[in-house]
């Protein structure tokens, strides 16, 4: 990466080119640049107030860093958007798509590393903030700005390439990049995605009620299900893609191009190898898997709920195994599916 000028003075056009051949080079799809300024935070606030969150307490933290990029980097002016694509055609049921190969945060992570160096060495003595679903940076917001797509009524970032089945990362710095143009929203009067939410957590023009969410229930906590979205959780035992296998922009999306989503062998195992895992068990299987962060607890007494729609003497046998489990969640659980189950 050279993009400097004769004088020495790195350009801003030159620079963001530069960083964006880096960007495709190191493995991302998609990358653009918008200028650091503050965000609106209404919307954000509204979401809060309401207490759509859940309890992921996390996201009242530091709210004028999540809004305004120069708060959580004095001195910022650029914020690089990058996007990976996820999707491919041998993903298995039941499993979020984007959690069915390696742990994003592991190797997107290492690729930012790579490319803040990169960048480092044509700009020595700039400050670089990277993160990947780390830090509080409205990654979403950025890679509309950026460009990369625009916000569907599901609250996804959609792209004309690889719709909405992206991951997305940013680089806040005090580097000086020409911005790109934010691209019109292509959603129109399509709203396919609403009524797909089967427990109906969406709330249109990109809201969305986390204490509805089966990707919230499934993922972000170990607490019990309430009885009203079990049905629906015995679909997805861990996150949830109905929005996303309803959007036409969907349909036929470019194939991931790096190895690292690739399915793990922790997905193929059935609903009642899951809840049947042992503490050991889990550890091996779910080691360098988004799985993981479900917690054991959390993994099996979602996959107790998938034995609804796995059934047969295998799903029976798995609840009387966990009726009197040490976790009153995964036991209290373990009774309710056996009763539906017969």
């Amino acid at each position: 990466m050279s993009p400097g000028s004769p004088n020495g003075r790195v350009e801003p056009g030159p620079l963001a080119a530069a960083v964006k051949a880096e960007a495709r080079a190191l493995g991302f799809d998609l990358c653009g640049v918008a200028r650091a300024e503050p965000l609106d935070g209404e919307e954000l606030r509204r979401f809060l107030a309401e207490g759509r969150e859940a309890e992921m307490a996390y996201l009242r933290r530091r709210l004028d860093e999540r809004l305004d990029p120069r708060v959580l980097l004095p001195g910022a002016r650029s914020v690089v958007a990058l996007a990976v694509a996820y999707w491919r055609p041998d993903a298995r049921p039941g499993i979020a798509r984007y959690a069915q190969g390696r742990d994003y945060h592991q190797f997107l992570q290492k690729r930012l590393r790579r490319l803040r160096r990169r960048l480092l060495r044509a700009a020595p003595g700039a400050r670089i903030h990277p993160s990947t679903d780390t830090s509080p940076v409205m990654e979403k917001i950025w890679a509309q700005r950026a460009g990369l797509g625009w916000i569907g009524k599901n609250g996804l970032l959609l792209t004309p390439e690889h719709g909405s089945w992206v991951l997305l990362a940013t680089l806040v710095t005090d580097l000086e990049l020409a911005p790109d143009e934010p691209q019109p929203n292509r959603c129109g009067s399509c709203a396919d995605c609403l009524p797909a939410c089967p427990t109906g957590a969406l709330l249109g023009e990109g809201r969305l009620d986390s204490r509805r969410c089966l990707s919230y229930w499934t993922i972000e906590t170990e607490r019990s299900i309430p009885e009203e979205l079990r049905p629906a959780t015995s679909r997805w035992t861990f996150g949830c893609d109905d929005c996303q296998n309803a959007c036409p922009w969907n349909r036929s999306p470019a194939t991931a191009s790096l190895p690292d989503f690739a399915p793990r062998p922790i997905v193929e195992l059935r609903c009642s190898a899951l809840a049947g895992l042992s503490p050991e068990q889990f550890e091996r299987h779910a080691r360098g898997s988004p799985l993981r962060r479900a917690g054991f607890d959390g993994l099996r007494r979602s996959a107790l709920l998938g034995l609804l729609r796995e059934g047969g003497a295998d799903a029976r046998e798995a609840c009387e195994r966990l009726e009197d489990d040490p976790s009153e969640v995964v036991s209290e659980t373990a009774r309710w599916v056996a009763r539906r189950l017969g």
